[in-house]
């Protein structure tokens, strides 16, 4: 029984630990997508925008949207991120976002 007690405590610590680093390697990747929106490299842009079409409607990706739809050069992705964000405005004001 204490045998058995003891497996089971490791491997909740072992779950806990790894789910903790699972947590901040995510984070880690959410912050790099939000960086490469800005990158001299279109491509990534692209990239960025299809992870910022994912997202949930916050303040922050708003706020992030718009100043890149003021930055942002090229013409596709200027009207991929206009799009992204007529819908994240959309959704935070609470209307239905049209599909």
């Amino acid at each position: 029984m204490k045998r058995n007690l003891k497996t089971a405590g490791i491997t909740v610590l072992a779950v806990a630990v790894l789910g903790a680093a699972a947590a901040l390697v995510v984070r880690d990747q959410l912050d790099r997508h939000q960086r490469d929106l800005f990158s001299p490299r279109s491509f990534r842009r692209l990239a960025c925008l299809g992870h910022m079409a994912r997202a949930d409607a916050t303040v922050d990706h708003i706020t992030l949207l718009r100043d890149f739809v003021a930055w942002e050069p090229r013409k596709l992705l200027k009207n991929r991120a206009k799009m992204i964000l007529k819908r994240m405005e959309e959704q935070a004001q609470g209307a239905p976002a049209a599909g």
